[in-house]
């Protein structure tokens, strides 16, 4: 996998924006030129391509909040992969973006097939690679707790140039940055023959320990109409936290899935993984389903590095989502009538973290009377947001079903929030925050006893896995609402 061009940017709050590292390739950049042919299209300036990326990102601080090349409802963005329309000079596909306040790193990695037909984002080894890439240089700048240290920032940025010869020499990617300043000395190491490899920096001195986590996250829109399809997708991610000793010590991960289980699709992989069965990487979500689906066990045989890192990501057709709602809503004379039906399916574990719902009302004025009932959990009311926030507890009653219904008056002096979208009855339950623990919905997950490490000292082993909620909408289904067409993209 090779880069054609890196970029690190300084962005504070929107404003002031700059780039602070930037690195073109030109050996890459020639072979981009050779492979493309008459649709070739140049890298642009760091200032151009700096006003480009933060307008695709909603990030140029411009009043603007609507900007037709990236709002409009015909251009379908496929995060974290954009494409920076050049004025005249063709497309730059595929720009990948990592944010994290206030720094964003960006790539562009080489595409070694052609670009036209648009290639989907699964089939492209090089988008898995560069945002495993970046992925690596933001715990390299940040650390690996996360947290911006400005001395420490400037001090790194200051080795990037040597880290860079030894991770992505001339542009290929060789592996991805650890959380240690490349010049760090290296440990002596008695592993006789074995040689420590350039890019890895150090070597883990102490107790063993290898932690597997399998985290699923669930997307929905639902809309409680016959005319109108519910879409829902799973995407999961397997991290690995290995400290075991050794210059290259080599450790086996294997995802197992019950009888019942959903295969999985879609797998993208950490360059680290050093052989991979082909039919793991074939298996697609965009093929039809004829029964003869890989159902595993996925073995997954790698060197590790000393950071944590996401080892692969999937995706699982799964046949239901975790909770089905319907959300119905009707005008009254001065007065708003609610109902909503949230029902857990039988297959998913009764026992969360935590589960809420949240109610927005929008264009209309502020709460007055709130008379509404629920049959399970704690309604919290904020008048001031014209919000509901429902929380249902650790678990749903017997019946796995819960409701609520009742009356608002929107009889308040000031006005509540606005939306453009939520006018008339178009309104919808914005996010069911869930988060439960040890389950998946594929029913992916790792036994420890699976795990094998060959090092000389035995590592204990962890392993864990858990389902969390993102962008889950129930739509109120006695008023217009959009409808997406087709798969709910990651």
């Amino acid at each position: 996998m090779s880069l054609r061009a890196l970029w690190i940017i300084y962005n504070e709050k929107g404003e002031n924006a700059s780039i602070r590292f930037s690195r073109r390739f030109s050996t890459v950049e020639h072979r981009a030129k050779s492979l493309a042919g008459s649709s070739y299209v140049a890298v642009p300036e760091d200032s151009s391509f700096l006003q480009l990326l933060l307008t695709e990102l909603g990030l140029s601080g411009s009043h603007k909040s609507y900007v037709a090349a990236r709002d409009d409802c015909l251009y379908r963005p496929r995060s974290p992969a954009v494409e920076l329309r050049l004025d005249g000079k063709g497309t730059l596909w595929p720009v990948l973006a990592l944010s994290q306040a206030p720094l964003i790193l960006a790539c562009l990695p080489l595409v070694d097939i052609p670009s036209e037909p648009r290639p989907p984002l699964a089939n492209l080894l090089s988008v898995s690679q560069g945002l495993t890439f970046l992925a690596g240089l933001q715990t390299f700048l940040l650390g690996s707790a996360g947290n911006l240290d400005s001395e420490g920032l400037v001090s790194r940025m200051a080795t990037l140039p040597s880290l860079l010869l030894q991770v992505c020499p001339l542009g290929t990617l060789l592996d991805t940055p650890q959380a240690v300043t490349p010049t760090a000395p290296t440990v002596p190491t008695s592993a006789g023959a074995q040689k420590q490899p350039a890019w890895k920096t150090g070597l883990h001195r102490g107790r063993a320990m290898v932690n597997v986590a399998v985290v699923e996250t669930v997307r929905s829109m639902q809309y409680g109409s016959p005319t109108r399809q519910d879409l829902w997708d799973v995407y999961g991610t397997v991290t690995c936290k290995c400290e075991v000793e050794g210059v290259l010590p080599n450790v086996t991960v294997t995802l197992s899935l019950p009888h019942n289980g959903s295969p999985l699709q879609d797998i993208l992989v950490h360059p680290c993984v050093t052989s991979l069965d082909s039919s793991i990487l074939t298996a697609s979500s965009v093929d039809n389903a004829d029964g003869s689906a890989f159902s595993g066990p996925y073995k997954f045989p790698f060197s590790p590095p000393l950071e944590p890192f996401r080892l692969c990501s999937y995706t699982s057709q799964v046949p239901v989502p975790p909770i089905l709602g319907s959300y119905q809503l009707k005008e009254e004379e001065n007065n708003l009538r609610l109902s909503v039906s949230l029902k857990l399916h039988e297959s998913v574990k009764n026992s969360f973290e935590y589960c809420a719902a949240h109610l927005p009302f929008f264009n209309r004025n502020q709460m007055g009377v709130v008379d509404v009932k629920v049959s399970s959990g704690q309604l919290d009311v904020s008048k001031e947001k014209n919000l509901l926030v429902w929380v249902l507890g650790q678990k749903f009653p017997k019946s796995h079903e819960v409701t609520m219904d009742g009356k608002i008056t929107f009889s308040g002096s000031s006005q509540g929030p606005s939306d453009p979208l939520c006018t008339g009855l178009t309104a919808y339950i914005k996010q069911l925050y869930l988060k439960v623990p040890d389950t998946t919905l594929s029913g992916c997950f790792v036994d420890q006893h699976s795990v094998q490490v060959y090092s000389s000292a035995k590592p204990r082993i962890i392993t864990s896995r858990e389902l969390l909620s993102k962008e889950y909408y129930i739509w109120n289904s006695t008023g217009p609402a959009p409808v997406s067409s087709g798969q709910m993209m990651i």
